[in-house]
């Protein structure tokens, strides 16, 4: 079994050497949103409220466990939109182009981020594994914690999503808006509904073996 034990804290963390990456500025980046959930959001809008049942969330969990509004928010992305479409509808493996009214949005950001990558080795000398893509939600949720404290330079996780052959993901904090992140403007915007987006949905429907509906 692929060892993926909890974090061993952020004080330990902070003395390991991370291995950064730094996103260029202009880099192309796809994400997959509802418009139309408990939670909506804009195309350009970081979630505040959380922990929600996603690995990278690094938000504090209460005493009762309860997700909550707080300063601490979360951005999830690609620099592919199959790959945004395969973490999205994992749980059912269901391309649903109506349910919660999902959009697609490609941008360009306006500056270079600086992100940990976890998808070469410093995964395994930070004490986890490539497991952290994969293995428990919650475990991992742990390591986004510490790592967001032990490196308060960090802007966000380079991931590799299990659900896209290891396709590389996003997963920014906040700290990313303490400059301008966003364009005015998109240069790709539209629901899922869209039948400009139909064939497109199919042939990653067939390329993920996922349902379309």
């Amino acid at each position: 079994m692929v060892n993926f034990p909890n974090s061993p804290g952020a004080e330990v963390l902070a003395e390991s050497a991370p291995g950064w990456v730094t996103l260029p500025l202009g880099s192309a980046l796809a994400r997959v949103y509802y418009t139309s959930s408990a939670h909506p959001l804009s195309w350009n809008e970081f979630r505040s409220f959380g922990p929600l049942n996603f690995r990278w969330d690094h938000y504090l969990p209460t005493a009762a466990g309860e997700p909550h509004e707080q300063g601490r928010a979360a951005y999830y992305a690609a620099t592919n939109a199959v790959t945004c479409l395969a973490e999205v509808f994992q749980a059912t493996r269901r391309i649903d182009r109506v349910y919660q009214a999902p959009w697609l949005v490609v941008f360009n950001t306006l500056r270079p981020l600086l992100l940990l990558d976890l998808t070469g080795d410093f995964a395994t000398r930070m004490g986890a594994s490539g497991a952290i893509h994969s293995g428990s939600r919650v475990r991992a949720r742990g390591w986004a914690r510490d790592l967001y404290e032990a490196f308060p330079a960090v802007e966000g996780t380079l991931y590799a999503s299990p659900m896209h052959g290891g396709a590389p993901a996003l997963a920014l904090n906040e700290r990313a808006l303490r400059t301008p992140l966003f364009p005015p403007h998109p240069e790709f915007h539209r629901a899922l509904a869209d039948d400009v987006l139909l064939d497109p949905l199919k042939q990653a429907a067939e390329a993920l073996d996922y349902a379309l509906r």
